[in-house]
């Protein structure tokens, strides 16, 4: 209660006119400081966007070179081997559209699971 009668003796001493002033400049404050913090939203949204985009293009270009040596090269691809390519496959399909990713990911994991001559 005291406080409140601190602050009604001080309004009261600076007056209306100053009153207006301070609250216009407090409400300019508060708009500036949100279209700060909106532009700063906008711009970690970006950022996301790319980070994205680019550890999609990394597990992408990984899946790419994992299909290539054991599909390509050497016709079998063991579990182990197998299940870390569904890893990758799983969080790069998690990041978003994947196109021809998946004519790649159903022939890696159609491959046998051992070497045999019949492979080649």
């Amino acid at each position: 209660m005291e406080t409140v009668k601190n602050i009604l003796s001080i309004l009261g001493m600076i007056g209306m006119p100053s009153l207006g002033c301070i609250l216009g400049w407090l409400i300019k404050k508060v708009q500036t400081d949100k279209k700060i913090r909106e532009q700063e939203i906008e711009s970690r949204e970006k950022e996301i966007v790319v980070l994205k985009k680019g550890v999609q293009a990394m597990l992408r270009s990984q899946m790419i070179t994992e299909y290539n040596k054991w599909h390509e090269d050497r016709c079998y691809a063991p579990i182990w081997v197998k299940d870390n390519f569904e890893n990758i496959w799983i969080q790069y399909e998690t990041l978003g559209e994947n196109g021809v990713m998946n004519k790649i990911h159903d022939k890696f994991m159609s491959l046998p699971t051992e070497f045999s001559n019949k492979n080649k």
